[in-house]
């Protein structure tokens, strides 16, 4: 059984509220697919493939609020990992509001194995951190795949070296990023806006 070391305040905010005494277990009967399932949902519906992946997401809050984004955005699946990352929970399920009865997500062992899958069956994999090319001028029609990182950490070094480009989200204020479910909601909808023009 995977496991691993939480200060905490991680364990304070995994548990939400609840007494943890210090360890936390999690278990799910849900049901998760795989990433040719993922590929024959888009094929069902004659669409290039359009598929979320998050890198090392550790808040369900934020992982329910990507995978309800993607529902309402199209997109034919999310890609998540099984170690660092949390897993679809009942608290997910709650925060996607039904939305992962009608998303496959797809539980790794290697996010990077993944994603060399999909750029070797066609998809170009996009990483959305700081010091990339503008969002907004680039152009994500076809077979595509957005990487959204970890709260606070971003998307990990290896994983962006990975990805066929790095997109920004122009910011204007003084903090530097957007909430991770933000950030996935806002390129999601850039997706669409490529294929419709």
């Amino acid at each position: 059984m995977p496991y691993r070391f939480c200060d905490k305040k991680s364990l304070d905010r995994s548990a939400e509220g609840a007494a943890h005494q210090g360890c936390i277990g999690y278990a799910s009967d849900f049901g998760y697919s795989d990433i040719d399932d993922i590929f024959a949902l888009s094929q069902s519906k004659n669409e290039p493939p359009f598929i979320v992946i998050a890198d090392g997401i550790e808040d369900p809050h934020n992982l329910g609020s990507i995978i309800r984004s993607c529902e309402c955005g199209g997109v034919h699946g999310v890609i998540i990992g099984k170690n660092r990352q949390v897993a679809v929970t009942d608290t997910v399920i709650k925060v996607a509001e039904g939305a992962a009865e009608y998303v496959p997500v797809a539980r790794v062992t290697n996010i990077n194995d993944a994603i060399r899958e999909l750029k070797e069956r066609g998809v170009w994999v996009y990483a959305l951190d700081m010091g990339g090319e503008d969002i907004f001028k680039a152009n994500l029609s076809g077979a595509t795949a957005l990487v959204v990182g970890a709260e606070g950490k971003g998307v990990s070094r290896l994983t962006k070296q990975l990805c066929d480009g790095v997109l920004s989200l122009p910011l204007k204020g003084k903090i530097n990023s957007l909430n991770a479910s933000v950030a996935a909601a806002l390129g999601i909808y850039r997706k669409i806006e490529c294929d419709n023009q």
